[in-house]
């Protein structure tokens, strides 16, 4: 066994300090002596650490950082050394399963996909194409993705697809949009090695991407070290390095980011002349935030007006800033509209476009990014515009099929509203694949209800038996990481290729080949009567993808396989202007707002009504940044005197999603075995609970029981992990979605996990 450091214990290793140049440390976790390496990079988190993968025997025995790549300079964190082991897990899926008499029988592929495509045809035959929905991942390659929308858009036609990215990373997207005119991250990674100041926003970037933390704290413990600010209700590990914490009340983002702005503004810490040269609504920002005063912020935040002061004179000073953004306010109350305040302080501020400036509106999981990109969820391939019909028109082109069959006569259906058509009985076909709706989706009690619906048609594709998988009538084995070869993006724009180490188990297949599978045997055609899917490998789908995003923001049209095998990955858009890639959008102050070319008209962000195109093209931008302002407006459950406590919910450094690979590690298993629930020690006191007691938490949707963790959070607020489930048999309820509630975002459509209104009582330990 080869291990360079123990990263169960020492989450984030030796310290390399820097200023400039991140040093390289490559970390090695092997459990017998590799044959050969493979190029890949891990899955397991947004951040898109590269690796190469050790293989003997036909078996995956470890990994390596790669010291050549731009993302982690050979660095990895206790996920990615530790979850290829779920590969070998002996509970995979090695063959297809159909339902027969209420129970999971063994089928082979021809009578599994024979069944789907037969069912798929009754219904549309019945129902039209509009009964089939797709709920997909945030953890499948490009050419999965865009092969997937392909069949959903110009085979099927039907406008029901989206993934569980709607849960941890709509809102990146939309906020993204809303004031540049398109997704796309502005800045890089790399702008943490100069930056004069970061901010964290809900985002406790210590346990969820590790590795970009090594960068952090590599930075400051070097010299001129950035200074860092945290809003953050909770004192995290991240809050715990802050300079400054903002612990607000929950719900309260877009008080606390007014207040800033209305600080740094009044301060004059503004560049006017990039104010006046490159956007537009700085008058109402200016006049919506001014009645943000400290004291105010105080008064409903909770946070102590001269902290507010301390923090937005490190904001308003630094020459250079990286702000990063994730569930804390993805998940709460007024999503989009608190990240847009993140992206107007970097605007008015002129800190955009150049080095050490840098936006990252992060990503929940690995591939989230392309799930947006290639149009598996709720937007259209290439960041086009489903309002823009001369985008529509070049999809059609490029799929040469008629453009009314494209759906394109209302926005693409949101995964809420898909289980919502579910539960009304208009989508009678649901093919989920590689997530794990039945313990990741709000209002757990409800989700079960809708997928055990007796006319609802349930496919699930998988690598393991899953609490969705008790639901299904087929269930398709999947081959996953380092058994197949593709493509994904991280946060930073950085493309990694990952190439297949080893043959997936049994008769498991590549997600890409069960879609080509079940486009071949359902006929989809062009109008010239030629297979609408043109590709038949993973590198004939990147070329194809390529194809389609020539021209717009994610122009790939540069990259190949190849070059992608060269080293390090390589960010978007690399086309013949950027051979190599761009660290930096937006380097010369135009964005992408122009009418013709934006991804969105915009939305309002109280109500989510889209502003008409004829509105946006009457004043149309032309690529001047939109600064968008936005009011306070309070969540939608509040404690009250029978549910006296605030929810949140979250992730753990070990885990990733619902456990299904971090669950089959045993160090990571071992390293955090069960949820918890973790309460003040002025609540802990008041309900007479001490450490480890059992304590039973209970909203208006349903309950739990978790061993009590005390410390480390505001009183009137409660903790959960989001990550467990049933799979293992706890033989008690305690998926933290059994209590939250069925709301999301007007704009992003995410929902809100990060409130719900609790109460709680010690209860007697569950028996065993």
């Amino acid at each position: 066994m080869q291990e360079t450091r123990d990263s169960i214990s020492d989450i984030w290793g030796e310290r390399t300090p820097y200023v400039g140049d991140w040093p390289v440390r490559v970390d090695e976790r092997t459990l017998a002596a590799p044959e050969r390496w493979v190029q890949s990079a891990c899955v397991l988190c947004s951040n898109g650490c590269a690796l190469d993968i050790g293989v003997r025997d036909g078996r995956i025995v470890g990994v390596r950082g790669r010291a050549v790549d731009i993302v982690n300079r050979g660095r990895l964190g206790p996920k990615g050394l530790h979850s290829w082991e779920a590969n070998n897990s002996p509970d995979r899926l090695t063959h297809p399963l159909i339902r027969r008499n209420g129970r999971l029988e063994r089928a082979s592929w021809d009578e599994a996909m024979d069944l789907i495509v037969r069912r798929s045809q009754e219904i549309i035959r019945e129902h039209s194409s509009g009964a089939i929905g797709f709920y997909t991942s945030g953890q499948l390659f490009i050419e999965e993705y865009y092969t997937l929308a392909v069949i959903g858009k110009a085979g099927l036609g039907t406008p029901h697809m989206d993934g569980n990215t709607r849960l941890c990373t709509a809102t990146a997207a939309a906020a993204l949009k809303e004031s540049f005119g398109s997704d796309g991250q502005p800045g890089s990674y790399d702008d943490l090695d100069t930056t004069e100041a970061i901010l964290h926003v809900g985002h406790n970037i210590a346990s969820q991407q590790t590795v970009l933390w090594m960068r952090i704290l590599d930075r400051r413990r070097g010299p001129n070290p950035p200074k860092l600010v945290v809003i953050d209700p909770r004192r995290t590990f991240t809050a715990a390095e802050a300079d400054i914490h903002l612990a607000p009340r929950v719900g309260t983002n877009v008080p606390v980011m007014n207040g800033l702005l209305h600080l740094i503004i009044e301060a004059g810490q503004i560049d006017r002349a990039f104010i006046e040269a490159h956007t537009i609504g700085f008058d109402n920002l200016r006049q919506v935030v001014s009645q943000w005063s400290p004291e105010r912020v105080e008064a409903l935040a909770g946070v102590p007006a001269a902290q507010l002061r301390e923090a937005a004179h490190i904001l308003g000073g630094a020459r250079s800033l990286v702000s990063s953004v994730l569930q804390g306010v993805y998940q709460s109350m007024q999503a989009t509209a608190a990240a847009v305040q993140v992206n107007n302080l970097h605007i008015i501020r002129g800190l955009i476009g150049k080095p050490g400036c840098g936006i990252l509106q992060m990503n929940g999981q690995p591939t989230a990014q392309n799930t947006r990109e290639c149009g598996a969820d709720g937007d259209m391939p290439g960041f086009r515009n489903w309002g823009n019909h001369e985008h529509i028109a070049q999809l059609a082109r490029l799929w040469n099929v008629d453009i009314d069959r494209i759906p394109h006569w209302s926005p693409p259906t949101h995964a809420m509203q898909i289980f919502r058509y579910a539960e009304q009985g208009s989508i009678k076909l649901l093919w989920i694949s590689a997530t794990n709706p039945a313990v990741s989706m709000p209002d757990l009690p409800r989700i079960r209800r809708i997928l055990g619906r007796d006319d609802l048609f349930v496919v699930v594709q998988d690598a393991f038996l899953t609490e969705t998988t008790e639901f299904a009538d087929v269930v398709l084995p999947a081959a996953i990481w380092g058994e197949k070869t593709g493509t994904f993006t991280n946060v930073s724009r950085t493309v990694h290729i990952s190439r297949k180490a080893v043959e997936p188990p049994g008769a498991a297949r590549a997600d890409l080949d069960i879609f080509l599978d079940y486009a071949q045997r359902m006929d989809f055609r062009d109008k010239d009567g030629a297979p609408l899917i043109q590709w038949q490998d993973a590198e004939g789908a990147f070329e194809a993808w390529k194809a389609c995003t020539r021209g717009r923001p994610c122009d790939y049209s540069g990259m190949s396989y190849a070059k992608l095998s060269e080293g390090s990955g390589i960010q978007w858009p690399c086309n013949e202007r950027y051979p190599d890639g761009t660290p930096h959008l937006y380097t010369d102050g135009v964005f992408n707002t122009a009418a013709d070319y934006c991804e969105t008209y915009g939305q309002d962000f109280d109500t989510g009504a889209s502003v008409p195109q004829e509105e946006y093209r009457a004043h149309d931008p032309q690529g001047r940044a939109l600064i968008k302002a936005a009011d306070y407006r309070p969540p939608h459950e509040l404690p009250d005197d029978d549910y006296p406590l605030w929810l949140t919910t979250g992730r753990l450094v070990y885990h990733f999603h619902t456990r299904t690979k971090t669950g089959r590690a045993p160090s990571l298993y071992e390293a955090a075995p069960d949820a918890y629930v973790q309460l003040s020690p002025e609540d802990a006191a008041r309900y007479g609970i001490g450490n480890g007691d059992w304590v039973e938490v209970e909203s208006r949707r349903g309950r739990v029981v978790e061993p009590a963790r005390i410390g480390d959070i505001e009183p009137g607020l409660v903790f959960i992990p989001f990550h467990y489930g049933y799979w293992d048999k706890p033989e008690r309820a305690r998926a933290a979605n059994e209590l939250t509630l069925t709301e999301w975002d007007p704009v992003s459509k995410q929902p809100h996990f990060k409130y719900a209104a609790v109460r709680i009582r010690k209860v007697e330990a569950p028996r065993r």
